[in-house]
Formats: C-alpha cells, sequence, structure tokens
C-alpha cells in the first residue's frame, strides 16, 4: 500500500511538472510598447518574449528579438510567423485592422494605457501580474516606483526652498523635420513637471512649433531628443535646424539636456524615476549651467 501511495504522488508531481511546463512553453509573448517589454523583463519573464516593435530598445538583452516593426504599423505576417498566443501593447498600437487579423488568427490581443500618471501605471503592472501568474511581483514593482517618486517629490521641495522652478520645453524631432513640443498628457509633461520644472507649453499632446514660437517662450532650459542623431550631434543639429533657438535663455545659458526618446513612449516605464533624478540635478544646478544628457541606460 505504502509503496502504491508512493507511486501515485510522483505520478501526479510529474503530471503537475508536465503542465507547468506545457504552459511556460505556451507562453509566447510579442510586445508592442516600450515600457511594456521592459515592466516584462522587471518582472522576470524576459523568457516569454519572441519578439519587439522597434521602440523596445530596454534592455540591452532584447535586442536580439524579431523586431515586429513601429507599434503604429504593425503586420500580421510578421507577428503571426513568430507563433505567438499573446500580443501586449497600449492604445497606441495599430492599425485596427492589423489587430483584427490577429485576433482572428487566434492571437490574444491585451491593450494596456499608456497614460502619463501613476493609476494608469499601477493598473498596467496588476494586469501584467494577472497574465504571468505573479501578483505579488508586480505589486512590490508598484510599490517601490511609489517609493522612488516620493523621494523625487522630497528632493525637489527641498530645491524649491532655494531656486523658482525652471520654465522648460521637450522637444522630441527627427533630423530635417521641425521639433514636437510634449504638452499636457504626455509622458514628457509629466517627466517635466515630476523633476520639478515648469512647462511652458499648455497645448494638449504633442504639438509641431515653429523656431519663432519656441523662442518666443523663452525657456530657461531646453529638454530634447533626436531619434536620428546621437551624442553631442544631437544637439548641434537641433540648432543648426532651427537657429533661432540660439536666442533663448536655455542656450544662452547652455542649458540643453538630451534625454533617451524610448522613455517617452508607452506610458510610464521603469526607467523613469532614473531620469527624474537626472534632470532634477539639472534643473536645479549648483552652479547655474548645464550641458547634460540624460542617458540611455538609467
Amino acid at each position: 500500500m505504502r509503496s502504491m501511495t508512493k507511486l501515485t504522488a510522483i505520478l501526479t508531481g510529474l503530471l503537475f511538472t508536465h503542465l507547468a511546463s506545457a504552459q511556460e512553453a505556451s507562453q509566447r509573448w510579442v510586445s508592442a510598447g516600450g515600457a511594456l517589454t521592459e515592466w516584462v523583463v522587471a518582472l522576470g519573464a524576459e523568457s516569454h518574449l519572441v519578439g519587439i516593435d522597434t521602440t523596445s530598445q530596454h534592455p540591452e538583452s532584447i535586442k536580439s528579438l524579431p523586431s515586429i516593426g513601429y507599434q503604429r504599423q504593425l503586420s500580421s505576417e510578421g507577428i503571426l510567423s513568430l507563433r505567438p498566443n499573446i500580443l501586449i501593447g497600449t492604445e497606441e498600437m495599430g492599425p485596427p485592422p492589423v489587430l483584427e487579423q490577429l485576433r482572428g488568427a487566434g492571437v490574444k490581443i491585451e491593450v494596456f494605457s499608456a497614460g502619463a500618471d501613476v493609476t494608469a501605471l499601477q493598473g498596467n503592472l496588476k494586469r501584467l501580474g494577472a497574465l504571468l501568474g505573479d501578483e505579488a511581483r508586480a505589486n512590490q514593482l508598484s510599490e517601490q516606483y511609489a517609493k522612488q517618486l516620493q523621494g523625487q517629490h522630497d528632493w525637489v521641495a527641498q530645491a524649491q526652498l532655494h531656486q523658482s522652478a525652471p520654465g522648460v520645453l521637450l522637444l522630441v524631432s527627427h533630423a530635417g523635420a521641425a521639433p514636437m513640443v510634449a504638452g499636457a498628457g504626455t509622458v514628457g509633461d509629466w517627466l517635466i513637471k515630476q523633476a520639478g520644472g515648469r512647462n511652458l507649453a499648455t497645448h494638449t499632446g504633442y504639438k509641431i512649433f515653429s523656431a519663432e514660437a519656441m523662442t518666443g517662450l523663452n525657456p530657461q532650459v531646453l529638454v530634447f531628443t533626436d531619434r536620428a542623431q546621437n551624442g553631442a550631434s544631437s544637439r548641434d543639429a537641433l540648432l543648426r535646424e532651427n537657429p533661432l533657438l540660439a536666442a533663448t535663455q536655455a542656450a544662452r545659458d547652455n542649458r540643453l539636456i538630451e534625454v533617451d526618446p524610448t522613455l517617452l513612449v508607452g506610458g510610464l516605464g521603469p526607467r523613469l524615476p532614473g531620469a527624474m533624478k537626472t534632470l532634477s540635478k539639472a534643473f536645479y544646478p549648483t552652479d547655474g549651467s548645464l550641458n547634460a544628457k540624460v542617458s540611455p541606460a538609467q
């Protein structure tokens, strides 16, 4: 009888192991959103990823994964070739007909929020944790994020006892194209404010501004990004293509700060607290002058 009981226990254990392995093997995810991809990795589920979009650039270990293209211009053929069972992305991904084709082919589409606020982030982490069966780790990451933000708020409050919040513009541009300015509701606007800056742009979303309009606002700090340039050449290209910006207080005081564009895509990502700290020190420098770069690898 004991032998039979032991055998039953062994067989039951093997069955559960087999089922767990089968479930693990079925987790083939494609991610169409940089911030979501980073959170999947932070949750310890990088092994589930079989494809990523072009906005997913971090961490370095994911760059060898097949690309499904830009999140707004997805192709059903390219995604289906990876045999995923889940596609995750924000409401920014599309186009809608491609998503319908994928649903028709049996791919589960999970749409998350790209909202630039902590409530949206908490909701995203909760859903990711549920999908991965690791709600505890998702809750832990959410709590850690909240603590980082509180520490950031405290730092800014102390800095503002001695210096007023600088007027800031955040520009997203491509080489040769007019810059788009981050307005309300964007991750760029959220980043400026969390770092202790005052966004001079009052519109909603991203909007193209002329160099004359930007110069007229006379920002004290210019935060910029250029997907087509790297390093110091990005700064040079910005001023070369928008020479009127040289007349702004930011340019005169050499307070131009480059940020990694992938920080601004798909909602709040795990690297943003680190970027905030760098920007805060830039907004409230001890010597009043700055020419800094927010590193892609915070």
